[in-house]
């Protein structure tokens, strides 16, 4: 599975919300699998997207021939877009769905890893991270998908930011230093996103 990452600044946020609507478009798209997405909760001009493709070639048709069209009427309402192409590696916890309809937030972990250090970032992400994640209260499903140039997903989807909090506040940096994620990590940027229930396809 291809997973879409899109991160933009929006500057028209009522006529981006109306072109985001229009993404229901995508439904009937050979290859598509599920499309969702809302604000930062900490940075309120910042949207996230996330798409689900079954694999590369079907994406690349889609955008050959229908993407432009969905696109434009979202034309002029953000800035800054950055999008980004992951293939799924693994799941966290047990079989990952691109449905979006039972969780409230999703977190995003963008990693980059230092070359040496790949296969023990992937390790501790399967052995550290996932039955950490995979073990708590409130986390719905995620997914680890890499790109080239030693990139890194980690999408995790949960019921509430409150549950989220609490597993920040109690395993997080205990599990860093198990998992020794700075020896590994070159850069790291993450967010917290408010899923909007409109934009889900």
């Amino acid at each position: 599975m291809l997973v879409k990452w899109i991160r933009c600044t929006v500057v028209d946020r009522r006529g981006f919300e109306r072109g985001q609507r229009k993404w229901a478009g995508l439904l009937g798209e050979p290859g598509f699998r599920g499309q969702g997405g809302g604000w930062s909760r900490i940075r309120p001009d910042v949207a996230h997207v996330f798409g689900f493709w079954e694999s590369r070639a079907f994406y690349d048709s889609f955008m050959a021939r229908s993407h432009d069209r969905l696109a434009s009427g979202q034309s002029g309402t953000y800035k800054d877009s950055q999008a980004k192409l992951f293939d799924h590696r693994f799941d966290v916890k047990t079989g990952f769905e691109p449905r979006f309809t039972d969780a409230d937030v999703v977190r995003v972990a963008h990693c980059r890893v230092r070359e040496d250090r790949i296969e023990h970032f992937t390790l501790m992400q399967e052995k550290v991270w996932n039955p950490a994640m995979a073990g708590s209260p409130g986390m719905v499903r995620g997914l680890f998908g890499e790109a080239a140039g030693n990139e890194f997903l980690v999408m995790s989807m949960w019921q509430s930011a409150a549950e989220h909090g609490k597993y920040r506040t109690e395993r997080v940096e205990r599990l860093l230093l198990r998992a020794q994620t700075e020896a590994d990590v070159s850069a790291l940027a993450g967010d917290v996103v408010e899923l909007e229930p409109s934009w889900t396809v």
